[in-house]
């Protein structure tokens, strides 16, 4: 079983137009309203392909009921954790070229006794756990060390640990030895302190990850593909989209395949990119379901460290 950690969960509407125009009036073409946070994504990807999760989420205020109400509605497992402030909205506007802009609430303060509550719900859960996924944004006040906290207990405990995350949350949370850490490209570059412009840059900036305590690296680079970095190896995949419509939870759909998959190698990136690939072909931030999945347009291929990448991630 996987479980996951939200502590950051939304609402996420995403509204499909022909293009972006500062200052006018832009008719929507279609809007979808979809549960939204980093680690409800990965459940939902995993609930949509059979594999069993399990998602902790705080939750409050009417967005929050209506954040509960759609995860129920599509068969989540969860543990809901009442907290006293509003769960976030938010608004991505996706282009037909596959330009995305996204506007996301910063989300409310937990206090020290709802986090504790969201900690111990965690703990109650994980011993049945075969992952623990912490992910996703910390909201305002709450500690940077609260991931690596939750890492050193669950790593004692023998239990792998995936974190999510960006800034110096991340930076936290590698040095407390998690099994698996999935950044961006551009978290992947804030988290070692320099650029990333080829592909030789990306798998040095994983190595620097894993000699800071992390074991393994996914890391996404957008059109690039990604690359998985683990005990000295490393692969690098890409799996075209030709008529993309939303990159909205693909990283998680990409989390969601590697372990799904095992966690370890070639065929766990293979399923990772797939089911990304797959996320990115749907409208909103639909996860793909089996007859999304094309595996066999995944190309996995012998890293040339001196290839640019493209702009963006």
């Amino acid at each position: 079983m996987i479980l996951t950690l939200t502590l950051n969960p939304s609402l996420d509407r995403t509204i499909e137009i022909a293009s972006l125009a500062r200052g006018t009036v832009i008719r929507a073409a279609t809007a979808h309203l979809d549960p939204g946070g980093k680690g409800v994504n990965v459940c939902r990807a995993l609930l949509a392909n059979q594999v069993r999760s399990c998602a902790v989420v705080p939750y409050g205020g009417a967005e929050g009921g209506q954040l509960v109400s759609l995860l129920s509605q599509e068969g989540i497992q969860m543990i809901t954790v009442p907290v006293s402030g509003p769960t976030r909205s938010n608004v991505t506007l996706a282009e037909p070229d596959g330009t995305i802009t996204k506007i996301n609430e910063p989300g409310t303060a937990l206090s020290a006794a709802e986090l504790d509550a969201v900690a111990d719900a965690v703990l109650g859960a994980a011993e049945s756990a075969d992952w623990v996924v912490a992910s996703g944004s910390l909201p305002p006040g709450v500690p940077v060390d609260l991931y690596a906290q939750l890492c050193r207990r669950f790593t004692q405990a023998g239990i792998n640990v995936a974190v999510d995350t960006s800034g110096p949350a991340l930076v936290s949370a590698v040095a407390s030895a998690p099994a698996l850490v999935k950044p961006n490209r551009e978290e992947l570059a804030e988290a070692t302190g320099g650029a990333i412009a080829s592909l030789g840059d990306a798998i040095d900036a994983a190595g620097k990850l894993r000699a800071m305590g992390a074991r393994s690296v996914l890391a996404s680079l957008g059109p690039d593909g990604a690359i998985l970095v683990e005990d000295g190896r490393a692969w690098h995949g890409q799996c075209p989209v030709h008529e993309p419509r939303s990159t909205v939870g693909a990283g998680d759909a990409m989390l969601a395949g590697f372990l799904a998959a095992g966690a370890q190698g070639e065929a766990a990136l293979v399923e990772a990119l797939a089911w990304a690939s797959a996320a990115v072909a749907l409208p909103g931030s639909r996860m793909p379901s089996p007859a999304d999945i094309h595996r066999g347009s995944v190309r996995i291929i012998d890293p040339d460290p001196t290839k640019p990448l493209t702009s963006g991630d």
